[in-house]
Formats: structure tokens, C-alpha cells, sequence
């Protein structure tokens, strides 16, 4: 790094990457003495870049907060990985927010070289990723929720329940909620938290919420909470088919690549793993469980004992001379 104006925009993108940073440290990074990163930090400072300096202990150099840099460079790997993560956004956003990711997805292609275009374009035209929501939640809910869970506000919405009033239509009930996450899964928007009017965890659906709003109220939110755990555990657990409990004789990794995490609760038992999920149709699981790669055992219901068993004996009347 012998170049000094190399030297100068390598010290510009260390104040971007570490926040604050000590003039000795910075030096260190650099290769260069005390003396001579001053002198970067004054001609950072004559080409407009607004820095500050603090004494102590704990003192250093920054950028002032809130200050934009010039517009960054990215390698082709990178610049790959934002298109990918714009085409995911492409499938999940509506409205306003599709908008928005189609503009950034022609900056980008404004800058970029032809080859690169190229391939971004062969993504476009070739992937598909199948996010597009059941049921689109309006953006406005989505970012309201998004900011108060960040910001640890309670909320309050009118939800759509299930069912429905012959007379009067939806039916819909006030709630006050402290959002915990949010978990997009199975095609839709899931808030989940601490519901007051029921005083425990609960799931909703964000395109189910109506005049939701943040209010003035902060929470806390339980320490190292998972969403999205929670929000497969309640799925397996869902009190409504025939409740199913299965030994795997194989490990946890081998399972959850046949078994996805909407399918039900794997948990590791010595040298097999518990399978627990729910289902309305014991034929159809039946069949499902014939194409498992691995053994296993039915430990309830054992009515599922008797499907499996049908299914065996119509199979090997398929395969019979």
C-alpha cells in the first residue's frame, strides 16, 4: 500500500467499517506512523469529509454520525448477492415497496459492466423464487410492526379472527400486543408476542391486522427469544387432526433435511430424534412416511400403524408377478 492516496481511501473505509477507532490503531492498520496519519486525516478532512476527534482513554477518530459517503464500490460477487436479495424483495414486496426494488434494480444495472449485466439479467429471466405471500399484508402494517418491534413499542390493531358473521361480517377484536419478531413463513407475515387481552404468546397474521398503530408504551422483550422457533414449535402443535409421534433412527441433521421445520418438531433422543406433528388425513401421512429414507417407529396413534400398513400391502400388490 505504498501509494498515498491509496492509503487515504483504505483510512476512509476503516472509519466507515469500525465507527470509532484510535489514532494507534488506525496507524497500525495502516503502516504508517503517528505523524503521517494526521496528515490523511487533514486531507480527508480538505475533500469535504466531516470527521471527529475525541481525547482519552477511549477516544479516537470518526465520521460525524449521519454523514453519506460517496457512492460505494462492489466486487462482482457482491454486486450479485444485492441482486439476489432484491429479486427476493421483488417477491414478497407490493405496492409502494415493489417500486422501490425495481428503481434499485435499474441503478444498479446503470452501473454495472456488460458482463456483469449479463448474468444479473440470466438470474432475472432463470430463478424463481416462490415467496410471493398467501396473503399480502399492506407495507404500511408491515413497517409499522417492523419499527415497533425494533423500537420495543406496544401496538394496537382490530384482528380479523377465522370465522366469520353471517350479519355482520368479519368479526374482529381489539388487541394490544408487544411485538417480539416477525417470521415470514408458509407464504405469509406472522407477528408474534405478548397478547394483552389474553396475557401470553400469541401468533397473528399481519393481512388479518386492521388500524394497527404504535403506541407510547415501551415493553420488554424476554431475553434470546427466537420467533421463529416459537413459531414452529406452535405449529406442531396445533390442536386440531390426529396428534403424531414418531421415533427416527437417524440423526437431527439427517432428519431436518428430509422433514422441514413446517412439518412438524424434531428433537434429538439419544441416537434417534422425536418427530411430533399434527394431521388431518392418516392415509396421506401414511404415504409420506413409506418415502422416509431412514427407520422409524409409530409411537402414537396407532391407527397411523394401520394406514402404513395398507399402504405396504398395496404397494407390494403393485410389485407381485
Amino acid at each position: 500500500m505504498s501509494n498515498p492516496t491509496t492509503r487515504v481511501l483504505t483510512l476512509l473505509e476503516l472509519l466507515q467499517s469500525h465507527g470509532n477507532a484510535s489514532g494507534s490503531a488506525l496507524a497500525q492498520m495502516l503502516g504508517v506512523d503517528g505523524r503521517t496519519l494526521r496528515r490523511y486525516i487533514a486531507t480527508l478532512e480538505e475533500i469535504g469529509i466531516p470527521l471527529t476527534a475525541e481525547r482519552g482513554r477511549h477516544g479516537g477518530y470518526k465520521l460525524v454520525s449521519g454523514y453519506k459517503l460517496p457512492p460505494m464500490m462492489f466486487t462482482n460477487e457482491e454486486t450479485l448477492a444485492i441482486s439476489l436479495g432484491l429479486l427476493a424483495a421483488r417477491s414478497l414486496s407490493v405496492g409502494e415497496v415493489s417500486t422501490a426494488v425495481a428503481s434499485a434494480q435499474a441503478k444498479l444495472e446503470r452501473v454495472m459492466p456488460q458482463k456483469l449485466k449479463q448474468q444479473l439479467r440470466a438470474l432475472n429471466e432463470s430463478v424463481t423464487l416462490d415467496l410471493v405471500p398467501q396473503e399480502a399484508p399492506d407495507t404500511s402494517t408491515l413497517a409499522t410492526l417492523a419499527a415497533a418491534t425494533q423500537n420495543r413499542h406496544r401496538t394496537v390493531f382490530d384482528y380479523i379472527g377465522g370465522s366469520k358473521n353471517e350479519s355482520d361480517g368479519e368479526v374482529a377484536t381489539r388487541r394490544e400486543f408487544d411485538p417480539y419478531g416477525l417470521v415470514f413463513r408458509r407464504g405469509r407475515w406472522y407477528a408474534v408476542g405478548h397478547c394483552h387481552l389474553r396475557t401470553e404468546l400469541r401468533t397473528f397474521r399481519l393481512d388479518r391486522m386492521r388500524q394497527l398503530r404504535a403506541l407510547d408504551i415501551p415493553f420488554r422483550r424476554p431475553q434470546d427469544f427466537d420467533a421463529s422457533a416459537y413459531l414452529t414449535s406452535s405449529f406442531a402443535s396445533m390442536d386440531s387432526g390426529f396428534e403424531v409421534k414418531l421415533l427416527l433412527h437417524t440423526d437431527l441433521a439427517s432428519a431436518s433435511a428430509v422433514l422441514t421445520e413446517e412439518m412438524g418438531l424434531l428433537t434429538p433422543k439419544g441416537n434417534a430424534v422425536v418427530w411430533r406433528t399434527h394431521t388431518g388425513c392418516l392415509n396421506w401421512l401414511a404415504a409420506q412416511l413409506a418415502r422416509l429414507p431412514f427407520d422409524f417407529e409409530i409411537l402414537t396413534p396407532m391407527a397411523l400403524k394401520v394406514e402404513l400398513r395398507q399402504q405396504a400391502q398395496r404397494l407390494l400388490a403393485m410389485t407381485a408377478d
